[in-house]
Formats: C-alpha cells, structure tokens, sequence
C-alpha cells in the first residue's frame, strides 16, 4: 500500500462539502468533515438537497469511525460537524487556530465547538480558557505576497489598491481582537486530542503531515477569514488539500502548490455562482490564470476540481480555459464525483 486518497462527499455530489480520506501504511486522515445544504438558487428541490444532506452526512459519520487524525481547516459548516462529536472520539485532531487569523464569525462558531466539546468529553475547568491579553505582532500579510501584490491589473491598479488598504485596516482592526481574545487552549485527553496545527509538521512513520501557515479564503484580505492547507507526503507520493483558497484567487498561493508539485491535488474553485455580486470578472480571470498554471506546471496524476465551482450548472463554460488546458495537455481534470465514476449532479439538475 502506499498513499492513497478518496473524495467521501463533494459539491459535484449534491451538498457542500470537500471532505476527503487520505490513508498511508501508517495512518488514515479525515481532511474537512463537515457539510451544508446548497444555497436556494441551486438547481434542485428542497427535497433533493435535503436527501443530498442527510447521505452526505451519514457517508462521513462512517467514515470517520476508522480513522486515526481528523483535520479542520477553518470554522464554516461545510468544513466541520458541529453537532455530533462523536466523530472526534479518540481521534488526533488538527485544527485552525481559533485564537488569531480568525475573522469574528468563525471565532464564535470555534467558541461553540469548544465549549461544547468541553462538555462532550468532559474536559476540566482549568483547561478551558486562558485569558490574558497578547501583544504579538502581526505583519502585513502583503509582505508575503510579492507575486500578487506586484501584479500590474492596469485600469484596475487604482481601484484595487483602494481595496487592498481597506483590507489592511481591517486587518488592523482584527489584529485586536487577536490580542484581546481569552485564548482558547489546545486539549489533549483520554478521549480526545486538538492541535493548532498551521505552519506545522507532524510525522507518523514513514508518513509526513504539514499544513501551511494560515491562508487567506479567497482574495486578499477576505472578509470570510482564513484557512490552512495540508500536504501529507509517504515517500514518493504527495498528497495537497487546498481548503478553500477560491480557486486560487491569489498568484503566491498558486506558486505554493507549484512548489509542493503534488501527485494528487484537491483543488478548490471560484464562486462562479456569485459572479457578478462577491466575484467580479477580473478575479475570475487571475483564479482561472492561475489554475491553468497550476495544471501546466505540476506533475500531478490527478487534479480534483470541485467545492465552490459545482454549485452552479454554468461552472465549466465560465472555467472553460481550465478544462481546455487540462484536455490540451492531456492531464487527468476532474470533479470529485467524476473521480468516483458518478455524474456532477448540478449538470444533472440543468
């Protein structure tokens, strides 16, 4: 046996989710076990969606009784069950730090998962909350973001610079809370493990676990927060979960897993079903640049193209460059759904 990976539920599927099982010799991980109903525009019933649910869920409360380490990425609904933690039992859990790179809104969703795992597995009272006030220093992310920030987007330059300093100031504004926060600690039990994991490596035999430090979802600065994405490596296989990077949206993430050069990569898509509201066509065009990029440059065997992108019947004519260089170079391109011999339900529901 060697490294091995299984999309277990996916957008393409039916329901929000990128959800994935990587096994080794050494270990199995659960990468993102969570899901959430498709938004109203959706093209399917109530009924459809809520069936697409409830599989999805039932598929990755099975799947997790077999594993050894369960990853959370960041704190959205499609990404982690926060009602049911049984699925956490006597797992190593490696998770986003609740404590910084957070946005307000995942930090309250990370509270209620705390506390309610404190409860769940009876967790002492001395090791719940930490509260003192931090005065580390966070810099500008930009710094670590030479190629995109230094991308010429000519008639657009003005603009987006105007959004990249309000972005900046709501860093700022962030950076305090970050500092003020009660801290929420890492936790480590009879029954359960938790590690704040970003930025950080873990070996388990011949099997490597690194997760890269905290990321943002989607543009600069995005208002939706931060994420983290892992690569799990077992000698000459490398394994890449992007999380959600939104296609990517930004060029230095791009390089990133040109650098990794993955055997097998899930890759996130753009938002195409919010065009013309969050995702604008100049976005659209640099996620598409770089996802082509991706594909010309990386030696992969294989390239999940999913979550975010198959929530919308017009998703492959608005990435259509994408799948084009994918043909043309004759890389194997795929939804998760396609990659499991199925059919991507929302060209089913046209």
């Amino acid at each position: 046996m060697t490294l091995k990976f299984e999309p277990i539920w996916f957008d393409s599927m039916g329901a929000k989710s990128s959800c994935t099982l990587v096994k080794t010799p050494d270990l199995s991980i659960l990468i993102d076990p969570g899901v959430a109903e498709m938004q109203p525009s959706f093209p399917a019933s109530n009924k459809k969606k809520e069936t697409w649910l409830n599989l999805a869920k039932k598929k990755i409360k099975k799947t997790s009784k077999n594993v050894d380490c369960i990853v959370i990425s960041h704190y959205h609904y499609d990404h982690y069950f926060a009602d049911d933690f049984e699925i956490y039992k006597g797992k190593k859990v490696f998770i986003k730090n609740p404590n910084e790179y957070i946005n307000s809104t995942q930090r309250k969703r990370a509270e209620e998962l705390f506390q309610n795992i404190y409860k769940y597995f009876n967790v002492q009272e001395k090791e719940k909350i930490i509260s003192y006030k931090s005065s580390k220093i966070y810099p500008d992310p930009r710094n670590k973001l030479p190629h995109a920030i230094n991308k010429d987007f000519k008639s657009y330059n003005t603009r987006r610079n105007e959004v990249l300093e309000k972005g900046k100031k709501r860093f700022d504004k962030q950076i305090l809370n970050w500092q003020s926060y009660k801290k929420l600690p890492e936790i480590k039990s009879k029954d359960i493990e938790i590690i704040f994991s970003e930025n950080s490596s873990f070996n388990f035999g011949d099997t490597n676990i690194r997760f890269t430090p905290a990321l943002f979802h989607g543009i600069e600065f995005a208002t939706v927060g931060w994420v983290y994405g892992t690569i799990i490596e077992y000698k000459e296989k490398k394994f890449f979960h992007s999380s959600d990077l939104s296609g990517p949206m930004i060029e230095d993430y791009a390089d990133l897993i040109i650098k990794e050069n993955p055997s097998g990569l899930i890759l996130d898509g753009p938002t195409t079903y919010l065009f013309g509201y969050i995702l604008n066509r100049i976005n659209l065009e640099r996620t598409i640049d770089n996802t082509k990029r991706i594909i010309r440059e990386i030696n992969s065997d294989v390239i999940i193209y999913d979550h975010h992108l198959t929530r919308e019947a017009k998703f492959r004519e608005r990435t259509s460059n994408v799948w084009k260089t994918a043909e043309k170079l004759e890389k194997r391109l795929e939804t998760a759904a396609e990659y499991l011999g199925q059919k991507t339900v929302v060209e089913l529901n046209k």
